[in-house]
Formats: C-alpha cells, sequence, structure tokens
C-alpha cells in the first residue's frame, strides 16, 4: 500500500486571484479554474498541485507551513517574483543567504540561494 501526495490546501480570501499569482510564479498549469476552489499543478497528470479553497477567516500569524524554492538565478528569482506582487518581509530571520517573501495575501515563503544541495 503507498500514500501519494496529491496536494497542499491554501486558504485564500480570493481562490481564483491567488491561485492564478501562483501559477504565474511557478509557471505551472491550471486544472481547475472553480471560484471557490482553484487548482494547479506542475501539469496536468503530475501531482503535488496546489488547491486554494476560499476561507471567511484571516491570516493572523506567520504561517507554520511555508515553501522554500531553490532557483537556478536567485537574484532574477527575487526580482521577478517581487514584479509579480511578492513582498519581501521580516520574521524574524535576520541576515541569511535566503529571501523571506510573501504572496499577495501574506503567505511567506522563502527563496532559498541558487546552487545544488
Amino acid at each position: 500500500m503507498t500514500l501519494e501526495w496529491e496536494q497542499v490546501v491554501v486558504d485564500a480570501d480570493d481562490p481564483t486571484s491567488l491561485g492564478t499569482w501562483w501559477n504565474e510564479a511557478l509557471r505551472w498549469v491550471i486544472v481547475n479554474d472553480d471560484p471557490e476552489a482553484f487548482e494547479i499543478r506542475p501539469s496536468p497528470d503530475r501531482v503535488p498541485g496546489l488547491l486554494f479553497l476560499r476561507t471567511n477567516d484571516a491570516k493572523a500569524t506567520k504561517n507554520r507551513l511555508h515553501f522554500d524554492f531553490r532557483p537556478d538565478d536567485h537574484i532574477h528569482e527575487v526580482d521577478r517574483l517581487l514584479s509579480l506582487g511578492a513582498t519581501r518581509v521580516d520574521i524574524g530571520q535576520g541576515r541569511q543567504t535566503w529571501v523571506v517573501l510573501a504572496d499577495p495575501e501574506g503567505n511567506e515563503f522563502c527563496v532559498l540561494s541558487s546552487g545544488a544541495l
């Protein structure tokens, strides 16, 4: 018996808007454009994906779960994400080799330094 990771569910004030933003940021594909349950994946038949569900709860604190991304070109990717509408955030990380950003609804994620693990 196996357990396959299907998706990460992201609460959103506006699932379509936030899902579209992440779709542009990740360069994935939209597999469900329902305004209440908007889903993107790396490709139509590849998981895990991201499922954005409408919530009435406001984000109150730092996320307990966040994404870390390792780009080929750290500076270029940070600049690209900022141009899409991400913002820099300080969650107490101090001076690091990575940059903490937030998506348009305030969900934090990290852009790690370039290069192999």
